[in-house]
């Protein structure tokens, strides 16, 4: 983090804060500002937040106020609104974080297009000599079945400190020449910036409503998704779970740790408690869709 951020976080931090009209989170006040640690050199910081679990609830039923509801009501209205799919009244909720985190993984989160963003300009500034190291039990060799993953097998030890010191070796290299680009022969830092690796530490202020905000937890904490992002998935789960504790629990429930279910798998289901027996060749499903079945309700020792 910048020398200039820290000292503007703790002038925040350290300012009385006066009473509000507005909705607040108990729980997330008392992380407000703070830096919770991600990966080598990475963090997220809450800045701001709108809302709360009563916001939801009050945008649902259209009222003004706290209202006569008792608290269990609210938490059944809101795992009602999960449960199926009313997505608006968590949009009335959002939330600005302070990232700092590797390009690559940058580039992962860009994806998601609902957010208000603004990086860290190395166009304009000069980037820190920070680069994401991994450690030595995430090296692992390419899977030969997923393109875009590793292999469940680990690398043996010699050479993933090979890999490791290789990693380290060409990051300060490429700082040394890129420092000697803008310091010993003046070029521009929009060009210098060309010849540092993903691996190098960026930072943003990401802002983005709570309905689209769980959609980015659902994949990106997913056990399927890249390990670096899904450490940071799993911090900012963490927060939602402070800021709004009844809809992190009805997403816990209802989206992240449930599936999704087709009309087929759902005759399948209804003939195996009937006690018809069920194979992939007569369930009309496709090889992948079956093991996807088999997996979901834990079929496996049942189904040979």
């Amino acid at each position: 983090m910048q020398e200039n951020n820290k000292e503007e976080i703790e002038k925040m931090r350290d300012e009385s804060r006066t009473e509000t009209m507005r909705a607040v989170s108990s729980e997330i006040e008392k992380i407000l500002y703070k830096p919770i640690p991600v990966l080598d050199h990475g963090f997220i910081r809450v800045i701001d937040y709108m809302g709360n679990d009563s916001s939801i609830v009050q945008a649902a039923r259209v009222s003004y106020g706290v209202g006569t509801k008792r608290v269990q009501e609210d938490r059944g209205l809101i795992n009602y609104l999960m449960r199926h799919g009313h997505t608006t009244p968590f949009e009335m909720c959002e939330i600005k974080l302070h990232v700092k985190l590797p390009i690559f993984v940058m580039r992962h989160w860009v994806r998601h297009r609902t957010a208000n963003i603004n990086e860290y300009s190395a166009r304009y500034s000069v980037l820190s000599n920070e680069f994401y190291i991994p450690e030595l039990e995430q090296i692992a060799r390419q899977s030969e079945t997923n393109k875009q993953g590793k292999s469940d097998v680990a690398m043996d030890t010699a050479k993933g400190q090979k890999v490791v010191d290789t990693l380290d070796d060409f990051s300060k290299s490429a700082y040394e020449k890129y420092s000697h680009m803008l310091d010993d022969l003046g070029l521009t830092r929009e060009l210098a910036r060309t010849i540092l690796p993903v691996s190098v530490y960026t930072e943003m202020y990401w802002k983005i409503d709570l309905h689209n905000l769980l959609h980015f937890l659902k994949l990106r904490a997913d056990s399927h998704a890249q390990y670096e992002i899904r450490c940071y998935a799993n911090k900012i789960l963490d927060i939602v779970k402070a800021w709004v504790p009844f809809t992190y629990d009805a997403f816990v429930n209802y989206r992240q740790n449930a599936v999704s279910v087709s009309r087929k798998c759902i005759e399948l289901n209804k003939r195996m408690l009937k006690g018809k027996k069920i194979t992939q060749e007569n369930s009309g499903l496709s090889k992948g869709e079956w093991q996807e079945f088999l997996t979901a309700f834990d079929l496996r020792d049942l189904i040979s």
